[in-house]
């Protein structure tokens, strides 16, 4: 007998009620009432024509070809299962876009916009990595990073998102930052500085500052950690203007005299060459390349 689309769910029906060894509990899994499961039952061993429960006193129990039955339609059911579940999860990961990026970026200048790229493309889910290692774009890596540099790099395509600009900052209530007037004055105060390529002996050429002193006083590795350095008073920090934005919006820290320094490199947009962007991964570059470049 071919299996027609009238009997399935006859067979959802039983096949829960083989697994539970119960009516009542299998309607309750199907939001169905027990004599319209029983009521499937009957119609499925009408058209088989055999029995697949025995019923009793106490509830019902399989017969030797209700369990044969129930075998094939568990199975039947668990591989159905499966294959939804990955489907499910193909389509979550067509719209979920891998992000490699710097961590002082994400936190300053990055999560702050990303409500609007949510409110314009709900439907994409983004991971953001902030490793400090160079990340590979290997089959499952990222989809695409935003990288602080020259703008070249070997196998990978790279579009010019923002250029980078340095400048000084301290805290308001840094001691003797009111005494600073002009840029050499800066040198008076405590330094703070990261590991950027340019630094303060850059921007001191920059403001035509010769033959001072350079002492820096506390280093990091992180720019975000020097900023946070020099919000809690410990010196003068050399920022980078979209970095440093939202400190200086807040209050918490403000600009020193001096020229801003445009850095030698700038952020850029990378991924795979030899790689087409997915649907949502394009989405959120066009999106990034269309924000406004100011801070």
């Amino acid at each position: 007998m071919a299996l027609r689309a009238d009997l399935l769910p006859a067979l959802a029906a039983f096949e829960s009620a083989a697994r539970h060894q119960n009516f009542a509990h299998a309607a309750e899994e199907l939001h169905l009432t027990a004599s319209a499961v029983s009521h499937h039952v009957r119609k499925l061993e009408s058209r088989l024509g055999v029995t697949l429960f025995q019923r009793h006193a106490r509830g019902v129990s399989l017969t030797a070809e209700g369990r044969q039955l129930a075998d094939a339609a568990g199975s039947a059911m668990a591989d159905m299962e499966s294959v939804v579940r990955s489907l499910r999860i193909a389509r979550t990961e067509h719209d979920r876009v891998h992000i490699t990026t710097l961590h002082s970026l994400t936190y300053t200048w990055l999560q702050p916009r990303l409500p609007q790229f949510a409110a314009l493309h709900p439907q994409v889910r983004l991971t953001v990595d902030t490793e400090v290692a160079l990340t590979r774009f290997d089959e499952g890596g990222p989809d695409l990073g935003i990288r602080h540099g020259p703008g070249h790099w070997p196998g990978l395509t790279s579009h010019h998102l923002m250029d980078d600009h340095l400048f000084p900052v301290a805290s308001p209530t840094l001691p003797g930052v009111e005494d600073v007037h002009d840029a050499a004055g800066i040198m008076r105060l405590p330094l703070v500085t990261d590991l950027a390529r340019q630094g303060w002996h850059d921007w001191l050429r920059a403001a035509d500052v010769h033959g001072a002193a350079v002492e820096e006083r506390y280093r990091f590795s992180d720019s975000t950690a020097a900023l946070n350095a020099a919000v809690h008073g410990l010196g003068a920090a050399l920022a980078r203007d979209k970095i440093v934005a939202p400190y200086l919006a807040a209050g918490r820290l403000i600009r020193l005299p001096g020229p801003a320094l445009k850095a030698r490199w700038g952020y850029y947009i990378v991924y795979p060459a030899h790689k087409r962007l997915k649907p949502a991964a394009r989405s959120f570059v066009d999106w990034l390349l269309g924000l406004p470049r100011e801070p």
